[in-house]
């Protein structure tokens, strides 16, 4: 099979669908794998490392996809990105339709096949590939609450970690997943007093165990979060229901309760985003401000840890994009329920059914 990785074109973005190591195993399953020129270099993967690797190095992203048979990117393809899909393209990458019609509808029209990393299963339950950017978000929400508590930034100027004689502050976090204990850790690491809430018992005892009791645990209602977020000075929201728009945990009365200069992390905003006060922001302009709360919801956190997110999520799809080139998308989703269940479009239609369902709402 003919595979390609493009140049990122969203905001900021610099990491990459393939390292040089990920393409040398395509290649030696038997397949041509085409990167864009110069695609790798923010990540500091230039084209000789890719052309050492067996790859073909195309000079823009029209040639790529002209080549290409599958694309492997990062994030949702961008309108112009969209624009080059054809029938016979099988696209795998992020995609977060749920919230986002315009999207949805623009691979519907392409005629593409359409696999999303975030709704990818496995026997367990869980969301494999996207766990390793989940990791990096947590543990990155925690250093952007950091920054943006600074005065300078907008904030109210504690140190989560406190000193001698002056109290830590204190971090609150919605949903248990992922995230939201990569939050845990880092916030318990720099010295944060830490609480975090989630409605899932058996997950509670889990995080009372992973975090060695370092942390409070509490089950996730209405009434807990509003006693606790009136003195959060950081709060991350990490909800997910895959595949779905996240639900609005935190409202407009929640923040309106909370001290000025505090910082609200939104992790879900690319499915939509847990705040009721949530909109998607970029790495040029990360923040906006809300009764006085400073909020932080970029779409892509990991972007600017791009190297390690590369490398990161390269190892966990490499995998399941050897099988789809090995086998054709066919047999590898009949073969394969966990990969089948990322299949979010096909033949002109949306067919995930948590996609399907949360696109009605949002018409």
């Amino acid at each position: 099979m003919r595979i390609g990785s493009p140049t990122e074109v969203k905001n900021r973005e610099a990491r990459l669908g393939l390292t040089p190591m990920g393409a040398a195993e395509l290649i030696r399953n038997g397949h041509q794998v085409f990167i864009q020129s110069n695609a790798g270099v923010a990540v500091g993967f230039t084209d000789e490392d890719y052309r050492a690797s067996g790859c073909e190095i195309t000079p823009d992203a029209d040639s790529l996809f002209d080549a290409a048979e599958m694309i492997i990117k990062v994030k949702e393809p961008q309108p112009e990105e969209i624009a080059r899909l054809k029938p016979e393209h099988m696209l795998f990458t992020y995609l977060h339709l749920a919230p986002d019609e315009a999207q949805a509808s623009g691979l519907a029209r392409s005629g593409a096949t359409c696999i999303a990393y975030e709704t990818v299963t496995s026997d367990d339950g869980r969301l494999p590939l996207l766990t390793p950017m989940s990791e990096v978000a947590g543990r990155l929400s925690v250093q952007a609450g950091a920054k943006y508590l600074e005065i300078a930034n907008g904030g109210s100027g504690v140190l989560l970690g406190g000193v001698t004689g002056v109290a830590c502050g204190k971090v609150l976090i919605i949903g248990g997943g992922v995230a939201g204990l990569n939050a845990a850790q880092m916030a318990i690491g720099l010295g944060a007093n830490v609480t975090i809430m989630d409605r899932s018992i058996d997950r509670l005892a889990e995080l009372n165990l992973l975090l060695d009791n370092r942390a409070s645990v509490i089950f996730s209602t209405e009434a807990a979060i509003s006693e606790a977020i009136k003195d959060a000075d950081l709060v991350v929201g990490s909800v997910l229901i895959p595949g779905a728009s996240a639900p609005k945990i935190i409202t407009r009365e929640h923040v309106r309760s909370m001290k000025k200069g505090s910082v609200m992390v939104d992790i879900a905003i690319d499915q939509g985003g847990c705040f009721e006060t949530s909109r998607p922001t970029s790495h040029d302009e990360p923040v906006y401000t809300v009764d006085g709360v400073v909020h932080y919801c970029v779409t892509n956190m990991p972007a600017c840890v791009a190297r390690t997110a590369t490398i990161a999520l390269s190892n966990a799809t490499l995998p399941y994009a050897i099988q789809l080139a090995n086998k054709g998308v066919d047999l590898a989703l009949n073969d394969n329920q966990h990969l089948a269940a990322g299949l979010n479009v096909r033949a002109g239609e949306i067919v995930h059914p948590d996609v399907i369902s949360s696109l009605r709402f949002v018409s």
